[in-house]
């Protein structure tokens, strides 16, 4: 099976400096003894070097041989030497190709039980929620400095770009705003009644929808409605640019993605956010009015005058105060999941649901925090 000058007998003699070793004859199945001796020989020979197995002369090859030349060479580069074919016939080749030794597939997880594996979930999405805070606040960083260049070569500022977006959040998104929070104040209002006449003190549910419309609701119903409004629609804008790779053409053409896509957009969000907060504490307010005369039995003069003795310049200050921080939160995770979007729509899809629902999580969370910060320092 080795040709003349490279293998006589049982072992190996005059062996090429180059350690080429000539294959000859039939490896075929009938033939599995002396394919195999002379595979033992060939791993024989790799182990002492690297080999290169020229089968040029060979007559046949099978499925065995193949096999048979294919666990040699396996062997051979473990042992960590390397065996190179030369001179194969294209169907050799294939063949070579078709029973090549490939790793085995790795083994399923092993599956544990409920409570080992709600810790193991648990634990990993807190390891993803660490990583996307970092990325956050990285991304936070970036769109710092962006503005930091912005403010430092005015004439590179998007004008018109940042006027189109808070008409998109403001002024297209009064409505819907007016309309939901009238609701909202009109149902708490009712609500607060029902139980406040048990104790005759009905008149006191001016100082609740007052206090928790101005304080905490307003500003946190505003912000989830642009969560679901605007932040999607920037998540949606930026991963459609992304699935039509125009924001890497701008890279290309030498222009920052961060101050023409993000900059307009996140400062449209923190101008717009305290104007409809403020437009939707008052219609809050009105709705709340509202329903005070029609089921508590006050009239406009008594609710308005309860309204000013119960709260103060420094109750509506406070949900303005919260509004921008709750834009920058909005628009950094929106740009951040639109960034992310892939070449798929079901990738777009994924990544809008992920910035509304994220949002309004970091909202909420965010409120909560400064209402202890607020009631810490007692203003």
């Amino acid at each position: 099976m080795l040709s003349e000058g490279t293998v006589a007998g049982a072992g190996l003699r005059d062996r090429p400096a180059d350690g080429r070793l000539a294959l000859d004859g039939r490896w075929t199945a009938d033939q599995a003894p002396t394919v195999e001796a002379t595979a033992a020989r060939i791993a024989a020979a790799g182990r002492a070097g690297p080999v290169a197995v020229d089968l040029s002369a060979i007559e046949r090859l099978d499925t065995l041989g193949a096999w048979v030349l294919e666990r040699t060479r396996v062997e051979i580069e473990q042992a960590g030497s390397t065996l190179t074919y030369l001179g194969a016939r294209p169907e050799h080749r294939t063949l070579l190709g078709e029973v090549r030794l490939r790793e085995p597939d790795a083994l399923p997880p092993r599956r544990h039980g409920p409570v080992v594996g709600l810790l193991d979930a648990t634990g990993r999405q807190t390891v993803r929620g660490g990583q996307e805070f970092v990325t956050a606040l990285a991304f936070l960083g970036e769109l710092i400095a962006a503005c930091g260049r912005v403010a430092l070569r005015p004439g590179t500022f998007r004008g018109n770009a940042l006027i189109n977006q808070i008409q998109q959040v403001a002024l297209n998104g009064t409505p819907i705003i007016v309309l939901i929070s009238f609701l909202v104040g009109g149902i708490v209002a009712q609500q607060g009644i029902f139980q406040l006449q048990r104790f005759g003190a009905q008149t006191f549910v001016v100082n609740l929808i007052g206090l928790l419309i101005l304080r905490e609701m307003g500003v946190l119903l505003t912000s989830i409605m642009v969560a679901g409004r605007s932040g999607s629609a920037i998540t949606a804008e930026i991963g459609s640019m992304r699935m039509r790779e125009e924001v890497d053409a701008l890279r290309v053409m030498g222009l920052d993605p961060v101050e023409i896509l993000i900059v307009p957009r996140v400062l449209a969000l923190m101008i717009g956010l305290p104007m409809l907060t403020l437009i939707g504490d008052l219609s809050a307010l009105a709705g709340g009015g509202l329903t005070a005369m029609l089921y508590g039995g006050l009239t406009l003069d008594q609710f308005l005058a309860r309204l000013q003795a119960a709260v103060g310049v420094h109750h509506v200050m406070v949900g303005l105060i919260k509004a921008p921080f709750m834009a920058l939160t909005i628009g950094v995770i929106a740009t951040i999941e639109g960034f992310a979007v892939e070449g798929s729509a079901e990738s777009l899809g994924r990544h809008v649901t992920a910035s509304v629902v994220k949002s309004i999580f970091m909202v909420i969370v965010l409120d909560g925090l400064f209402a202890v910060f607020f009631a810490a320092i007692d203003f």
